[in-house]
């Protein structure tokens, strides 16, 4: 059930933590967190929420900044599993990390409205919501707890989205239908500083499409939201590069290189040490530059 009102005070708490994320020098680390049997690269390593827990701690310890929780792959072929399913996995893990770590953000990432209220109402900060609203009470629902959303550009739904990836224009279709969500969410009372866009690496492209996107990064961030970049061991990398998912670490850092010219840019990953040193040297040398 989503509440109708949520009070000013946590309200405001989910907002002055998001933006007290900026400004910073290097991109803001968000760590991936599956709590899934399914997920392409690490599905069924966190089952109990114990494990799930012990590994997030692990991630802020190492440099995540934001821990993002999820409970249903959306991996390409995935199948769409219930709200009750993808509670039971997400809910105590979001409570248990936020009591452990009560100044990490931390976000959960669902595409469904009554799975968002059920982890805000457990201490998530932000959602990330793969279908950018799709349900239509997603983006009433982040508004009213004051929270942040992060819309993705997708085609179809994960267990289709790879059977149609051509575009006349893939950079302007999906500036366009990420524009035109960030739109709705600030209509549907987010503050404009926290929805976030996510161009969907992977999510209904081919790696040209990607590749292209990627390169345009500074393009999506001139529309004034922060960007979120989710390359890490991605298909694409093992396609180009012949790796396999666990060798895939330095195609993911690679990939990652154009998100340091960026003001606002969070960068999705499995693994957040040895990204934070990859920036902390490609910040280094950017400095020296000018």
């Amino acid at each position: 059930m989503i509440p109708a009102t949520v009070p000013v005070a946590v309200s405001d708490v989910r907002g002055s933590r998001l933006r007290a994320l900026w400004p910073r020098r290097l991109p803001v680390i968000m760590g991936i967190l599956n709590c899934t049997p399914d997920s392409f690269s690490d599905g069924g390593r966190f089952n109990s929420s114990a494990e799930a827990v012990a590994h997030g701690t692990r991630m802020a310890n190492d440099g995540a900044d934001i821990i993002d929780v999820g409970g249903e792959s959306t991996r390409p072929g995935a199948e769409p599993v219930s709200p009750d399913t993808e509670m039971k996995r997400v809910v105590p893990v979001i409570r248990a990390l936020k009591q452990r770590l009560a100044d990490t953000v931390v976000s959960v990432d669902t595409c469904k409205a009554q799975v968002a209220a059920a982890a805000l109402e457990a201490g998530a900060d932000l959602v990330n919501d793969v279908s950018a609203g799709a349900d239509t009470a997603m983006m009433p629902t982040a508004a009213t707890f004051g929270a942040g959303l992060v819309l993705m550009h997708m085609r179809g739904q994960p267990r289709s989205m790879q059977e149609n990836t051509a575009y006349r224009d893939v950079t302007a279709e999906v500036h366009g239908f990420l524009s035109l969500r960030a739109r709705h969410a600030v209509d549907a009372g987010i503050a404009r500083d926290l929805v976030w866009l996510d161009p969907g690496i992977g999510f209904g492209k081919d790696d040209q499409a990607n590749l292209r996107l990627v390169a345009g990064l500074p393009d999506l961030a001139a529309l004034g939201h922060a960007i979120v970049v989710g390359v890490s061991r991605k298909s694409m990398i093992g396609r180009l590069t012949g790796a396999e998912v666990e060798d895939r670490l330095p195609g993911s850092l690679a990939a990652l290189t154009p998100t340091i010219a960026l003001s606002r840019v969070i960068v999705r990953v499995h693994d957040p040490r040895p990204t934070r040193q990859f920036l902390e040297m490609l910040a280094a040398i950017e400095e020296a530059r000018r």
